[in-house]
């Protein structure tokens, strides 16, 4: 037991701080990176069932974490296990132990804390190296202070940090960005072998990608969605996705692991479809966009045709969303949610699916602004040559923007074509009043009218003899 301990603290249960790190990807990590025979120690903390994985799968483990409860409970689940479960601060840290593999997956912050001095990330970060033997490796997670969320949540504990955020040195501060964080780790001397772009967070390690586009852009911008469920700033799943098409998804990651050693390309590997293609959905959005007709027309045939021809399993789960578009051939990105419908019912209810999600993105449409699910879908099915019936439509629904900004651009747009339309409606009042004041348009009154008198007075003659 090392002093500086925190009594009354808990990292793995925290009560209005970030929980402990972990995920599927900080899993697929350890089991791609560590060796039956390594000795490992873990820095910081880290979700109970990655620490139990490890002590499992290597020669001894040890352990380090700021608070005693946290020592306690870990030292109870570690019984038997060759190691020992040190509790204090990284600073406190005396013996001379190194190790094959230092495990430190939730960053440096959390290795210190209240009453430790003088402890910047560099200095944290050279204390971890000497914990490294000569050919050892280090797996080192980094929260992105400038992550994609800072475009989705305001920082509501901007007035007041949390109870785990104690005063620091003014000269504390982590690396900002991946190239700054990678270029200060080679500098210290790590031989960094591959970076990882961590979402949806650093301690809720979902997925890791050492590249972010295509199929992968759509994985991490699903895992980013689901952890913004709630109202935002922007809609979660499009700010990835275009900033993955810009090129920036890596640089606007949530978090990132900095590794040495060779390991594979995606974590967890089947996060990502293997082989080539787009998702449909992306597709027909970008056809939309351009106001490209044809291609939304020739795609939702091909996509029904293909669709109809598939089990029961596969329809169920095959919206645009959740299929990949290859040349003219289709299969499925993943698991997804099965619709209870067969048939036309079955292909009605993708489509609105689709309908729903262009309408929450608040995705450019080549028709008029103010449509919703049911006329989407209507017209969508017209274009496989469905006749979409009342009892095959959703139930009528409003569906907004999920996100601030594209429900600004909605409104901007409906702003604008109610402009467009009123002053279409001005032009044809204008026009009608010209023709009306016009000495042709007279005449033809002056004329036509004791016509229209004399046949309604002919009409009620008739109207009485039938009588």
């Amino acid at each position: 037991m090392v002093g500086g301990e925190m009594l009354g603290w808990s990292d793995l249960h925290p009560v209005d701080a970030l929980s402990a790190a972990g995920g599927a990807a900080a899993g697929a990590l350890l089991a791609a990176a560590l060796r039956p025979g390594d000795s490992v120690l873990v820095a910081g903390p880290h979700k109970l069932s990655l620490i139990t994985d490890i002590a499992s799968g290597v020669a001894s483990v040890d352990v380090l974490v700021r608070s005693a409860p946290d020592a306690e409970e870990i030292a109870g689940l570690l019984d038997g296990t060759k190691g020992q479960v040190i509790c204090g601060s990284l600073d406190r840290l005396t013996s001379d132990d190194v190790y094959d593999v230092v495990v430190a997956l939730d960053g440096l912050d959390r290795l210190v804390g209240p009453d430790t001095a003088n402890l910047t990330w560099s200095g944290a970060l050279a204390r971890l190296q000497t914990r490294l033997a000569p050919s050892g490796r280090l797996l080192l997670g980094a929260a992105n202070p400038f992550g994609v969320e800072r475009f989705l949540q305001p920082p509501i504990s901007a007035a007041l940090p949390r109870n785990e955020d104690w005063a620091r040195d003014l000269d504390d501060t982590a690396p900002t960005g991946r190239t700054s964080l990678v270029s200060t780790l080679e500098a210290a001397g790590l031989d960094i072998s591959r970076t990882y772009a961590v979402f949806p967070s650093l301690v809720e390690a979902d997925v890791a990608l050492a590249s972010v586009d295509h199929l992968g852009a759509v994985t991490a911008a699903r895992a980013i969605a689901k952890r913004n469920s709630g109202p935002t700033l922007m809609d979660p799943y499009r700010l990835v996705v275009d900033a993955a098409a810009a090129g920036l998804a890596v640089e606007l990651a949530p978090a990132w692991y900095v590794v040495s050693g060779d390991l594979p390309d995606v974590l967890p590997a089947t996060a990502v479809p293997a082989g080539a293609g787009v998702l449909l959905e992306e597709h027909l959005l970008a056809a939309l966009k351009v106001d490209d007709q044809a291609v939304v027309r020739r795609t939702i045939t091909e996509y029904v045709n293909w669709l109809v021809a598939q089990d029961h399993p596969t329809a169920a789960i095959a919206a645009p969303d959740n299929v990949i578009l290859d040349g003219t051939s289709y299969r499925l990105f993943g698991d997804g949610d099965p619709v209870d419908a067969h048939g036309e019912a079955l292909v009605v209810a993708h489509l609105a699916r689709f309908a729903r999600r262009s309408l929450e993105g608040g995705s450019r449409q080549p028709w008029p602004a103010g449509g919703d699910v049911r006329e989407l879908t209507a017209r969508l099915g017209s274009m496989a040559g469905i006749t979409v019936t009342g009892e095959l439509l959703p139930a009528p629904e409003l569906v907004r923007p999920l996100g601030s900004a594209e429900q600004l651009a909605t409104v901007a747009r409906l702003a604008e074509e109610l402009a467009e339309a009123n002053a279409r409606a001005i032009l044809f009042e204008g026009l009608l009043s010209g023709i009306r004041r016009s000495r042709p348009y007279r005449v033809g009154h002056a004329v036509l009218n004791p016509a229209r008198v004399i046949v309604r007075r002919a009409r009620r003659m008739l109207r009485k003899v039938v009588r």
